[in-house]
């Protein structure tokens, strides 16, 4: 008795290790899809297939241990397993060292209290098993292996409470630290697309005068503004300003509510996060909801370029104020755009008259985005000698057409900014740059039913705006494919990698430092096949 307590001890310390790499992996994707239980379910249904072609062996093999158990002498049967865990074990973490992973797990405090529950739930199970009289260290090492990516759900159920908890004391907390500000200047920006790239673009120009502070990164949701108040706002600031983002309807009232801006952007609307708001006029009307909250005496800044926001009738007397490229009939009017690569000179027509402007961002939509901040500007009583300044001084925005040198060859890295719109805008840029043009892309995700067809029409525009086509993941590229065929893209300037790593290498292979290479989106490892 004492020789098999001793041997099921053991038994447990292998699976505890074994479940590691696993568990890592499944709480990834977890993350990668922001922990949303209905995010992650469209993600496991959609890679069934692919991760069932990925361990095929491993699952023929366990099912073949299983049956075997029923047969085999218990003694031979537990060497015979111990010695297939330690090997299993070794080599998923021979795989996981190996693994490059693209936005790798941010091991939070919220990851590591789901790490925990998941410890103690396979911990349990391991030992209410011990207490029936079959081989439980087959049906283990099929969980350790398959069961791991719906143990997720378990143990979200268990910490959601925790972490909702959690979420609404640091919440309260910044609501009362935001609420002692009573004279500071609150922006909120919101859209479909454009949303970091106006962010960065008005905290530049706006800097300039004032002591302003604007949320870091994509930190668009409603810890992430938590995090800026608590860590970084100061007495000194006057100016703050929000990026908000949405894939829910509901989203942007519960971040109003929250911050109160009193001017509100709205860059774009387009089918972005179809999966999640059902409709383009879920999206419409939620991202218009940003101009809707405003007070009487608030300022909405719309682009009237966008028909969707063009067309909508907003449900607010506060004061508007537009702008535009293609359309001149708004405030603010950005005309006469010339690229180079140097960057973009521009005028702005306006009431005051016509302003001439100079920048280093590339792209109609940087342009526009620039418009709306000297909108802003100007209402903050901005004189245009500074904003011409300003602008001039504007840097990069990273991974939104930034233009950059990677091992001596030029590239504009677009991987935080793909879209439908600013992906079409980047093939223009492209168009522009001399000597042979490159493009690396993966295509774009999270477009609902009309994800094929958009990547196919991605494709479709690369005719004659770029000559080597280098795409990223088999499956997830099918239609970009497709669309090039349709316009008769020569096939041999086609490849298609199945990593980013592969991608990079062959570009290398293929370019010269005096050409130019588009990054177009950088999708997670969720998302990437």
């Amino acid at each position: 008795m004492s020789w098999l307590i001793i041997v099921n001890f053991l038994f447990v310390i292998l699976f505890l290790l074994l479940l590691w790499v696993p568990m890592k992996r499944a709480l990834h994707m977890f993350q990668q899809n922001r922990y949303e239980r209905e995010r992650y379910s469209a993600w496991l249904i959609n890679n069934v297939k692919t991760q069932y072609k990925q361990n095929y062996i491993p699952f023929v093999l366990l099912i073949a241990i299983i049956i075997a158990g029923f047969f085999m002498e218990i003694g031979i049967y537990r060497i015979v397993m111990a010695l297939i865990i330690v090997l299993w074990f070794i080599y998923l973490i021979v795989k996981e060292l190996n693994q490059e992973y693209i936005k790798p797990l941010v091991f939070t405090d919220r990851v590591k209290r789901q790490l925990a529950v998941m410890t103690i739930l396979y911990l349990i199970m391991m030992i209410a098993m011990m207490q029936f009289r079959f081989e439980w260290e087959s049906v283990m090492l099929f969980m350790c292996t398959y069961g791991v990516w719906f143990m997720v759900f378990v143990m979200d159920f268990i910490t959601r409470p925790i972490e909702e908890t959690v979420k609404k004391k640091f919440l309260n907390d910044a609501k009362h630290r935001l609420e002692g500000f009573n004279n500071m200047i609150k922006i909120g920006i919101t859209g479909s697309y454009g949303k970091t790239s106006s962010k960065n673009i008005l905290q530049a120009i706006l800097s300039e005068k004032f002591y302003s502070l604007m949320t870091p990164a994509s930190f668009n949701t409603p810890m992430g503004i938590t995090r800026t108040i608590r860590e970084h706002l100061k007495p000194i600031h006057e100016v703050f300003i929000c990026e908000m983002g949405a894939d829910h309807v509901g989203d942007i009232k519960e971040l109003c509510d929250f911050v109160h801006p009193s001017i509100g952007l709205v860059t774009s609307i387009g089918p972005q996060h179809l999966n999640t708001f059902g409709s383009l006029e879920n999206i419409i009307k939620e991202k218009m909801t940003m101009i809707e909250s405003l007070p009487q005496d608030g300022v909405g800044i719309i682009n009237k370029d966008n028909e969707y926001i063009r067309n909508y009738k907003i449900n607010n007397t506060c004061k508007l104020i537009s702008y535009g490229i293609t359309q001149s009939d708004v405030d603010y009017h950005a005309t006469n755009i010339v690229y180079s690569p140097k960057g973009s000179t521009f005028v702005v027509v306006s009431k005051d008259g016509e302003h001439e402007f100079e920048t280093r961002l590339l792209g109609e939509h940087n342009i526009a985005n620039i418009c709306a901040a000297i909108a802003i500007a100007r209402e903050l009583k901005v004189e245009w000698k500074e904003l011409q300044q300003a602008v001039k001084k504007v840097q990069y925005v990273e991974h939104r057409l930034e233009l950059k040198k990677i091992n001596g060859y030029t590239f504009i890295d677009n991987a935080f900014n793909s879209n439908p719109v600013g992906s079409a805008m980047s093939l223009e840029v492209m168009k522009m740059m001399p000597n042979r043009r490159f493009i690396i892309t993966p295509g774009m995700i999270d477009l609902g039913v009309q994800q094929d067809e958009i990547n196919k029409e991605f494709g479709r525009k690369m005719k004659d705006k770029v000559d080597e086509v280098i795409l990223v993941g088999v499956q997830q590229t099918k239609p970009i494919v497709e669309g090039l065929q349709e316009v008769e893209f020569d096939s041999t300037h086609v490849h298609v990698c199945k990593t980013v790593k592969e991608a990079f290498a062959l570009v290398y292979t293929l370019a010269t430092p005096t050409d130019t290479i588009l990054l177009e989106n950088d999708l997670p490892d969720a998302f990437n096949n």
